[in-house]
């Protein structure tokens, strides 16, 4: 999941840089002249009409070619670093399975989910631009963002530290397919995966035990701290009622999150002499449900190309607000939850 986090962030830099509205799909001054009613003007007036008319048209050919190039460099640069980072220390091995779903209380398999869906929304969304169709897009953007993390699981069936994940496939599958079937039965996404995370704070007595799981930086505690990560299915409630006046930017969220987790399976670790070198499972490990609003914020309308993307792309985000949270049997109220 941390892997694909990355391919991620790289995929967020060619989406900022080559897209200049959120949508992308129409260019106003082509459509305007492309409902005018044909007149009876001179060879010479239409002649000059025709060249304006082509003057404003996007140039589709150059960003098709931004985005393809923009797109192998992100797969590109992402391989070397996975190299670097993940497998140049570990030994090759043949190709293997294993079986890590019940992990983390399942919190990285839902995270394969969202990153497949985010980089299936991106992606689909630089296709979208360059002016291709809905279906060209949908196996340019989402299909090769999965053949990109599912190469990714190849390259792991293929290290003798990990091995081949059906639970990580499986949830990049499923993220993929929670977009590209919303596109194609509804051409737009009325439930939305998204994510959020905040800063957990750990007794002194653990904090070591947390820098060595999850780093110590910012960066590393929100890519990697399951404790500290929430995922929601966020739904727009006027897709499903369409109602006139009501709020289109109004969502209702469902969140999973879990704490307590010092540990993949228990909050226990050992060395490679086999010698315990952590044992807390004093610590209760428990799963938690949320229930909260939230904000389509590409539904909020603007007419600035730049702000819209950068609403579109912050979407991927669930917008802080207040929400209920159920867990060990209890109710809690928190007024604003990441």
């Amino acid at each position: 999941m941390r892997k694909s986090f990355l391919y991620l962030f790289l995929l967020l830099t060619v989406y900022g840089y080559s897209q200049d509205s959120a949508n992308g799909l129409k260019d106003p001054a082509a459509e305007k002249y492309k409902l005018e009613r044909p007149s009876p003007d001179s060879e010479i007036v239409k002649a000059l009409r025709a060249k304006t008319i082509k003057s404003t048209e996007p140039n589709y050919s150059s960003r098709k070619w931004m985005v393809g190039i923009g797109t192998a460099a992100v797969y590109g640069t992402s391989f070397i670093y996975l190299n670097e980072a993940w497998y140049k220390g570990y030994p090759r091995s043949s190709f293997h399975t294993f079986n890590d779903f019940g992990e983390w209380m399942q919190m990285d398999k839902i995270g394969h989910a969202w990153s497949a869906y985010t980089t299936g929304r991106l992606t689909y969304g630089l296709w979208r631009w360059t002016g291709m169709n809905q279906h060209q897009s949908l196996l340019l953007g989402p299909g090769t963002s999965l053949l990109y993390m599912l190469s990714i699981e190849y390259l792991d069936g293929h290290s003798a530290e990990w091995g081949w994940s059906w639970g990580d496939a499986g949830a990049d599958l499923t993220g993929t397919l929670l977009f590209s079937a919303q596109e194609l039965g509804w051409k737009q996404q009325k439930i939305q995966l998204k994510f959020s995370s905040h800063r957990a704070e750990y007794d002194p007595t653990l904090i070591n035990r947390a820098n060595d799981l999850f780093g110590k930086s910012i960066y590393e505690r929100t890519l990697k701290d399951y404790n500290a990560q929430t995922y929601w299915l966020s739904f727009n409630i006027n897709s499903f009622l369409k109602k006139n006046g009501f709020p289109n930017w109004l969502n209702f969220a469902v969140g999973y999150g879990a704490e307590g987790m010092l540990g993949g399976y228990e909050n226990l670790a050992h060395n490679k002499n086999g010698d315990i070198t952590f044992d807390r499972r004093d610590i209760p490990r428990y799963r938690q449900f949320y229930i909260a609003p939230d904000i389509d914020l590409t539904k909020i309308k603007s007419n600035n190309k730049l702000l819209k993307t950068v609403l579109f792309t912050l979407n991927s985000f669930k917008f802080p607000l207040p929400a209920l949270e159920f867990s060990q049997g209890k109710v809690k109220v928190h007024g604003i939850a990441f």
